[in-house]
């Protein structure tokens, strides 16, 4: 996609997203919001989802697309990446990342963003794979930073 229509595209994403967020005081209900307007705006987007930490342990929570894993392999992995660096992580190409956990073969390139809680604490991360490679760049790591904070506004 071109980079100005990905810029925009996701401005008119977050001016819904805006609009959308008022209506509901429940964490998992805006979350999973986020997730199927991304999912069905974003065309290089084939699973958009959230991991949560429960019990030290990642496991999946809302997302769209093909059948997940329900829990991700102890620190192996670009979420558990996202999660231990404590950034957002971009992967050009998942078969050269060190540990990839390849729930779904047709996944070639992926980005994660860690959420932070009112407390500042990570309590999961944003994770969205896409079936082309190079798929993920700057755009789509401030973009959707911007759009994970309307969480818990």
């Amino acid at each position: 996609m071109d980079q100005t229509k990905k810029k925009n595209r996701y401005e008119r994403i977050y001016q819904q997203l805006s609009e959308l967020m008022p209506k509901s005081d429940d964490e998992l209900s805006r979350m999973s919001t986020i997730i199927a307007v991304l999912h069905h705006k974003m065309d290089h987007y084939f699973w958009t989802g959230y991991y949560f930490l429960k019990g030290g342990k990642l496991k999946v929570g809302p997302y769209q697309g093909p059948v997940a894993c329900q829990e991700l392999e102890d620190n192996q992995g670009v979420c558990w990446a996202g999660i231990n660096r404590q950034v957002p992580v971009v992967v050009p190409d998942v078969e050269k990342f060190p540990g990839h956990i390849a729930c779904d073969a047709r996944s070639q390139s992926e980005i994660v963003l860690p959420i932070r809680n009112n407390e500042s604490q990570i309590i999961g991360v944003l994770d969205i794979d896409s079936s082309q490679l190079n798929a993920f760049d700057d755009i789509d790591r401030e973009q959707l930073a911007r759009i994970i904070q309307l969480i818990y506004q």
